[in-house]
């Protein structure tokens, strides 16, 4: 029997304040809240790239280091960069750039989980 995947990919992290983050994700990346279930302390939000949801599970202490670093592709890293600024959002440094290939932008959400941006540089 084959392995079959279904059409979406929820990206799971920790945070310590659910309210506090999903208002967050929904202001800085943009999110729509899907489902909050306080019982368990899990909630889902669509992000707007289509089949990616982002699941956010409140902890008392957030783990930094290790795992997988979500990447999000924009049409304008500079454009995408300069909306981080404005919302104050900690960042990793200045945009990356390796010539033919890529534009990165390493940043953070409240709790310290590392995101980026790229901006492909290859001819499709």
């Amino acid at each position: 029997m084959a392995l079959e995947y279904g059409s979406e990919l929820t990206c799971s992290m920790g945070v310590k304040d659910m309210t506090a983050s999903i208002a967050w994700y929904e202001r800085v990346m943009r999110c729509e809240l899907l489902y909050r279930a306080d019982e368990i302390g899990w909630c889902e939000l669509r992000t707007p790239m289509a089949g990616v949801n982002i699941g956010l599970s409140e902890v008392e202490s957030v783990v930094q280091g290790g795992g997988a670093t979500n990447v999000f592709e924009v049409a304008d890293i500079v454009q995408a960069k300069a909306h981080l600024d404005a919302e104050g959002v900690r960042q990793d440094g200045d945009i990356q750039h390796i010539p033919g290939l890529v534009k990165l932008l390493t940043f953070f959400d409240p709790d310290g989980n590392a995101f980026m941006f790229s901006q492909s540089e290859m001819a499709s």
